[in-house]
């Protein structure tokens, strides 16, 4: 029509602004509102204009972009089944967001809740449960004898359930928070009492041989000659940490008998907090470092 002035396109909605001004209409899935503007000028912040072509961006662009993100999205659900959609559900107790159940538009609001039960561990009797939209709420599905299908239910919507049990098991992160749940902790006397444990192996390796040694696991850094040449490495210095390229100044330079593997180690004061530790390792300090910006490391 020649009076329509603009068409602008925002998430799933498109506005259409006539050009006498007068009218305005948003577009959206299933739903048309019509609300008056003020004469000659649009909906939209003419600051947010401003901004808009201050930085370079057109709205040619950002439409282009969109059709180039969203290209092809109104077929996500075309291969499903006919009177099957694909909803997310979310549980105001948990984090956990579940996405594109699928569910029969002809079982009932009864039977959807006892399938989400099986999902977040509410029962049936203590969900409520809301039909949203674009995070916004539709409607309650508060009648259990009513079809999935007669709320218009619609694939890409959400199902919010809240629970309405104070003593819900799903309350306070019952159901996702691990530091929760108690764990199994044995004291040493009783680990003492059982047999065939590796404390137990240790024991009678050394009855039979005070010098054994427990052998050491595979993987771990190889053994140095302590006549290793550290001479080029100068306090002060400044070095370059593998891996990262970490960069910084050589602060100490020996054998540190705390870290695992014989030999010599270098230790490094970095620019950047990219290291393990402070200067210290096991509560000997060795040198001065904030927080984060120690290392050791073999010379290379």
């Amino acid at each position: 029509s020649e009076k329509v002035r603009k068409v602008v396109v925002v998430g799933m909605a498109a506005q259409v602004v006539l050009d006498d001004g007068e009218l305005e209409e948003t577009l959206g899935r299933g739903r048309r509102t019509t609300s008056r503007v003020v004469a000659g000028r649009e909906s939209s912040s003419p600051r947010a204009s401003e901004k808009m072509a201050a930085l370079g961006i057109r709205n040619a662009d950002l439409l282009g972009m969109r059709a180039w993100v969203t290209a092809r999205d109104d077929e996500q659900y075309a291969n499903l089944p006919t009177g099957t959609v694909a909803v997310s559900v979310t549980h105001e107790n948990l984090r956990q967001k579940m996405l594109e159940l699928k569910f029969d538009l002809h079982a009932t609001i009864g039977e959807l809740k006892a399938r989400l039960y099986l999902h977040h561990g509410t029962p049936a009797e203590s969900q409520r449960l809301t039909l949203r939209d674009g995070g916004v709420d539709i409607c309650a599905l508060d009648d259990d004898a009513r079809m999935l299908g007669f709320y218009s239910v619609q694939s890409g919507m959400e199902i919010h359930v809240r629970d309405v049990d104070p003593h819900s098991i799903s309350r306070g992160g019952g159901l996702e928070d691990v530091t929760l749940v108690d764990k199994y902790k044995m004291s040493d006397e009783d680990y003492e009492k059982r047999k065939g444990t590796v404390r137990e192996w240790i024991r009678e390796q050394r009855a039979a041989d005070p010098t054994w040694k427990p052998p050491k696991p595979a993987g771990l850094a190889p053994a140095r000659d302590d006549d290793a040449d550290v001479s080029r490495f100068v306090l002060g210095a400044r070095c370059q940490v593998a891996p990262g390229a970490r960069r910084g100044l050589v602060a100490f330079v020996g054998p540190v008998p705390e870290l695992r593997g014989d030999g010599p180690w270098v230790g490094v004061r970095l620019d950047e907090p990219l290291g393990k530790n402070d200067g210290s390792v096991k509560g000997r300090r060795l040198f001065d470092a904030p927080p984060n910006h120690g290392t050791f490391a073999r010379p290379a």
